[in-house]
């Protein structure tokens, strides 16, 4: 009778284990989901690029015109990153340290980005910073363009980006223990010492995934972008915009190329977020 009750709590722990029921079933579903709409899609990129010889392949993706879109889209992701890195942490600081009228309202405004379509967003931001937009004509006269330069490309991806940094840091600074703040003082740090050598090492890996999170959707934007870029050859075209083009012009193997790059560097990017991910959760379960 032992043996039988010890078999039946085994079975009963191994059901328990599993959180769907019919465990092959909703994998294999979940295979074929993923392969229809993930897998085989993306390896059609690379078997349509396959078609090309070494050295097309080469002079496709770095055509001059096609490298100034590589310098223009990552060189501006990672500055826009950068930006919603620094803003990111000081807005989810404010958010979670302070109380102020309208506090809900400004919190829910960080997810505008993410429920705005992109198309919407690029033509407000266009209207705003065009030359007779209500802040263009002031940055205007002070001799900064903003529409139709590199600069809207910054503008835009700043914007579509600060909402990662802002949500990912958050719930680590609402977890924050201020007792270690607090022992801190009580040992003499002042504040910048308290935030640079207590509060940030423990920030830093959700601060350092927020980054990535929000370089990775900044290089593939392509709505909130196309309307304030101007897309003037080798200024303000970006590399989403080269695909769309050669596509426009029937070019299938050229757009397939100039896409394997950046789902190669999408791929790389996918596995620095996954390792920064697990990462801050090792960090975030130390520090508890």
């Amino acid at each position: 009778m032992q043996n039988v009750g010890g078999a039946r709590t085994i079975m009963a722990r191994s059901d328990a284990s599993r959180v769907l029921p019919g465990f092959t079933l909703t994998l294999g579903y979940t295979l074929v989901h993923l392969s229809l709409l993930v897998l085989i899609p993306l390896s059609a990129v690379f078997i349509k690029t396959a078609s090309l010889s070494l050295e097309q392949y080469w002079d496709i993706v770095t055509a001059p015109r096609v490298m100034a879109s590589y310098q223009l889209s990552f060189g501006a992701s990672l500055l826009a990153a950068l930006i919603n890195s620094v803003f990111g942490l000081i807005l989810a600081w404010v958010l979670v340290r302070y109380s102020f009228p309208g506090k809900k309202l400004v919190d829910a405004l960080v997810d505008l980005p993410f429920a705005l379509p992109t198309a919407v967003a690029g033509i407000a931001l266009t209207a705003l910073y065009a030359g007779k937009g209500w802040l263009g004509q002031f940055l205007e006269s002070w001799g900064i363009q903003v529409a139709f330069k590199p600069l809207g490309v910054l503008v835009a991806l700043v914007f579509i980006g600060l909402p990662f940094v802002v949500r990912t840091v958050q719930p680590i600074l609402e977890d924050l223990d201020t007792e270690l703040e607090e022992a801190a003082a009580s040992l003499g740090a002042h504040r910048w010492q308290i935030f640079t050598r207590v509060i940030l090492p423990i920030l830093f890996p959700a601060l350092l995934t927020g980054f990535a999170l929000a370089f990775a959707r900044a290089v593939g934007e392509y709505g909130s972008v196309i309307f304030i870029a101007g897309n003037i050859p080798l200024v303000s075209e970006i590399t989403p915009l080269m695909i769309i083009t050669k596509l426009e012009q029937y070019d299938y193997t050229g757009a397939t190329a100039i896409a394997s790059v950046m789902l190669i560097i999408s791929f790389a990017l996918l596995l620095g977020i996954n390792g920064l991910q697990a990462w801050t959760a090792q960090r975030t379960g130390r520090s508890r």
